[in-house]
């Protein structure tokens, strides 16, 4: 990949760093605040949840995502999570610094596929130009607890952490979660529950989630800080059970993220 170094643009190596970014706004492993215990009733109903979202091995997903004025995106497809995390999203970025280095790359859209060992995504033609042809890049989890320091780990286990359960899993660990209420959402009758967590420094982490009658998770909305401004992220789930599946890309098409990080490193440039 020697002859292209001198035609990477910055776009090229924004969009290098910034395809995973959306994953930091999906559900995090954030320390439980110091707050009143919740009700063991509460705690059974979501252990419940946790249970009956886990065992359902797959669903339909639709989400947004703000991370302050560096991205706005959407995303859509199936996930499964019974073997480690498998699937495929079309991710789309509507909006922030992210959306206009992805549009001077050509497209502001992509196919992400997930396996158990690795996230794939595909980029556009022009991109492809600046990586010796190549559409896709390959992020393997291990190599990205490598990737911006420390943060690179927490980055790997979010990737793996983007079923619907997980979420609950994290509500589980506030020291507040209590039930809100029951409501409807898209027709489906609902239990609303609702959190806080230890995010960043001293910021607070709202966790709020719906769950139906079978006790599966039909929606989440999570807000908070990151170090790029606020966070709010809305999904929701429905047909659990949903045949879910991703093919690994041809090598040949295949860019490995580490390999083109080193030649960033090797140019002295920062995304």
């Amino acid at each position: 990949m020697t002859s292209t170094k001198g035609r990477r643009s910055a776009a090229f190596w924004v969009a290098l760093a910034a395809v995973p970014a959306f994953l930091t706004a999906c559900t995090s492993s954030d320390r439980p605040t110091q707050d009143a215990r919740p009700s063991a009733g509460v705690t059974a109903a979501l252990r419940t949840v946790e249970r009956s979202t886990d065992r359902a091995e797959s669903a339909h997903v639709t989400s947004t995502t703000t991370m302050g004025s560096t991205l706005s995106m959407k995303s859509d497809g199936a996930l499964a999570w019974s073997d480690g995390l498998t699937g495929t999203l079309r991710i789309t970025y509507t909006g922030g610094t992210t959306a206009e280095a992805m549009r001077r790359l050509g497209t502001t859209s992509m196919e992400a596929r997930y396996l158990p060992d690795a996230y794939y995504a595909r980029m556009g033609d022009a991109f492809a130009e600046k990586a010796d042809g190549k559409h896709w890049i390959k992020y393997v989890y291990a190599d990205l607890k490598h990737f911006a320091g420390s943060s690179g780990a927490d980055l790997a286990e979010q990737m793996r952490g983007s079923a619907p359960h997980t979420a609950v899993k994290l509500l589980l660990t506030s020291t507040d979660v209590r039930k809100v209420g029951e409501e409807a959402v898209r027709g489906t009758r609902t239990t609303h529950y609702s959190g806080t967590v230890q995010g960043e420094g001293a910021a607070t982490h709202t966790v709020q989630i719906w769950v139906d009658d079978r006790n599966l998770l039909v929606k989440k909305v999570e807000k908070g800080r990151t170090a790029t401004g606020s966070l709010t992220q809305t999904a929701y789930y429905s047909d659990y059970g949903v045949r879910a599946t991703a093919e690994e890309p041809p090598a040949a098409d295949t860019a490995d993220f580490k390999e083109l990080l080193k030649i960033r490193e090797g140019l002295g440039t920062t995304p």
